[in-house]
């Protein structure tokens, strides 16, 4: 370790002791700093030990109530750090405890999120450090615990001593653990290495592999590697793992994490009253039974923290459920153009809109039209073309994955969803912070996303299939189209909210000429149906159910038939 390197870190530890000595005589302030500053910390060490299962927010939540009611019992602020990753690792292996006797509930594992493809994605890796995060999925939970401690000790977060001390052994029986993860670790890069370049016999191999990685596949993927000359044949130079994961930054707490400390149920004036010392002072500068600590109060590096709410700040909001994001239609209820309605031609430049009708018109659920109903005319609105900060093909697979957009024309927004991972509710997507109109123009690809797409399975739709399960929209959500076309006069944001159901979005900015092309394809031309025009060619024209002008911190809260 350079001199500047300590000389930093020194400086680190002082001002933490500051701050920690000051937590614990009672400064709220100093509070909110502590579990700001480490919450990114635990939310990482639980997230890669437990990859991403659904209950990483409530072993977090555990570790930093923990944390929290037992500051006052850290005699040296100096092992903070080793101290609160202590706890995280006696939460995860009490969580392990309970759930040795309990069946493994699969729906939460199925709504979790990757942790792996979290680290991709918030990282952006690529090459060999894509292919090290991503072969954490293959190893076993207590190699993977072990892991999550010595990443963050090659990053530079955690020093070996630490690393000990968090997982209860001494430093050499420490080297002897991390030296066996290691050779594990790269056992699993030859697996995710193979995979992406499959011979014709480990494709023969895998063709009833679920994808879902575990120990019997491990061995025979491995052992299929060490007798294949093509799939041992790495064809580069392999760096060793801690070479690529020094200085790597922390994963950002996603958009959205919501962390709750409900420190035992007691009131500020109960807690004052039966206990003394740092306990009794915190408890009444927490002046809520339960204390929120949410997304959007304080942003750091681009996820969520922190701001402990007064008793009279309103309730912060939570991601919804399928079921929560339904709302009851509105007393005018929505219009939406059928394949037969007659569009006005392209609007005269001097057609003034009417006052207050644009955005009270808004998608609603409507039938398939006859698969052999040719679209009405889509009006032609003037386009002088859209940026994107996605590019022009920008691919979103995860929450909270986000595109701008920019301009005035169309854009073309493909759904590609994938039951066979994960099936169940869907999170639909939002618009944000809308400057400007958007109207939902057209919708094409040559089927509805529930149409057949099987002639031998009668129950096999593009929502999934009876062996698979169905992704399913919330209550009263349009069915999608796999191709839906807008049309944008201004700038707005698009957020994939997946939680539950598996899906992506693929987002290009397009033409009048392209949107039209595809809606007139039609079973003559092989697909399944023709598309339809939505577009009225005035300001009646329907906008996406889910669109507001205001930028939430969770873009999951839009409400279901916002209006613009």
């Amino acid at each position: 370790m350079t001199w500047e390197r300590t000389h930093v870190d020194e400086g680190a530890r002082r001002q933490w002791r500051s701050t920690i000595a000051a937590a614990q005589a009672g400064d709220r302030q100093a509070l909110d700093e502590l579990v700001e500053g480490w919450l990114p910390l635990v939310y990482n060490v639980v997230g890669r030990a437990l990859n991403g299962h659904a209950d990483v927010d409530d072993v977090v939540q555990e570790t930093m109530l923990r944390a929290v009611d037992n500051l006052g019992s850290l005699r040296d602020p100096d092992s903070f750090r080793s101290w609160l990753v202590a706890i995280a690792m006696r939460q995860i292996r009490d969580r392990a405890r309970r759930r040795q006797n309990a069946r493994l509930d699969e729906s939460a594992a199925r709504e979790a999120t990757d942790f792996a493809e979290l680290t991709v994605l918030r990282l952006q890796l690529e090459g060999q450090r894509r292919e090290v995060a991503e072969a954490v999925r293959w190893l076993d939970d207590e190699d993977r615990q072990l892991l999550s401690l010595w990443w963050l000790e090659v990053a530079g977060e955690l020093s070996r001593r630490e690393l000990a001390a968090a997982a209860g052994i001494s430093r050499q029986h420490a080297a002897v653990r991390v030296q066996r993860v290691k050779e594990r670790l790269e056992t699993a890069r030859g697996i995710v290495r193979a995979l992406d370049g499959a011979c014709p016999g480990l494709r023969e191999m895998t063709a009833r592999f679920s994808g879902r990685p575990d120990s019997v596949w491990r061995k025979r993927l491995a052992r299929h590697i060490r007798g294949c000359g093509y799939c041992g044949d790495t064809r580069e130079t392999v760096v060793p793992a801690e070479r690529l994961l020094v200085g790597m930054a922390l994963v950002p707490i996603p958009v959205g994490f919501t962390l709750s400390l409900a420190l035992g149920g007691k009131t500020a004036a109960a807690a004052t009253a039966t206990s003394v010392g740092w306990s009794a002072k915190v408890m009444a500068a927490l002046t809520q039974p339960a204390v929120a600590v949410t997304a959007g109060a304080t942003l750091v590096a681009g996820g969520a923290y922190v701001v402990t709410q007064p008793s009279d700040a309103p309730p912060p909001a939570t991601a919804p459920t399928a079921a929560s994001t339904a709302r009851p239609p509105s007393p005018t209820p929505p219009v939406t153009p059928t394949a037969t309605s007659s569009p006005s031609p392209t609007p005269s430049p001097s057609q003034t809109p009417k006052a207050g009708l644009y955005g009270t018109v808004v998608d609603a659920v409507d039938r398939a039209p006859d698969p052999d109903a040719e679209p009405a005319a889509l009006p032609h609105r003037p386009e002088s073309g859209i940026t994107s900060t996605g590019g022009p093909h920008a691919v979103m697979n995860h929450r909270g994955d986000t595109v701008t957009l920019t301009g005035q024309g169309y854009v073309l927004v493909r759904w590609q969803i994938s039951p066979q991972y994960r099936a169940g509710s869907l999170v639909m997507p939002a618009w944000t912070g809308l400057e400007g109109e958007l109207f939902h123009v057209a919708s094409g690809g040559g089927r509805r996303m529930d149409d057949r797409t099987s002639d031998t399975d009668a129950s096999a739709t593009g929502m999934g299939n009876a062996t698979t399960g169905y992704a399913v929209p919330p209550p009263g959500t349009q069915q999608m189209w796999q191709n839906e076309y807008f049309y944008l006069d201004g700038s707005v944001r698009l957020t994939v909210n997946e939680r539950g159901a598996d899906y992506g979005l693929s987002v290009f900015p397009t033409d009048w000429a392209a949107a039209d092309k595809d809606i007139n394809q039609g079973p003559p031309d092989g697909v399944i149906r023709y598309g339809l025009v939505r577009d009225t060619g005035r300001d009646d024209t329907p906008v996406p159910q889910y669109v507001t002008r205001e930028t939430p911190a969770d873009a999951a809260t839009v409400p279901q038939r916002s209006r613009v």
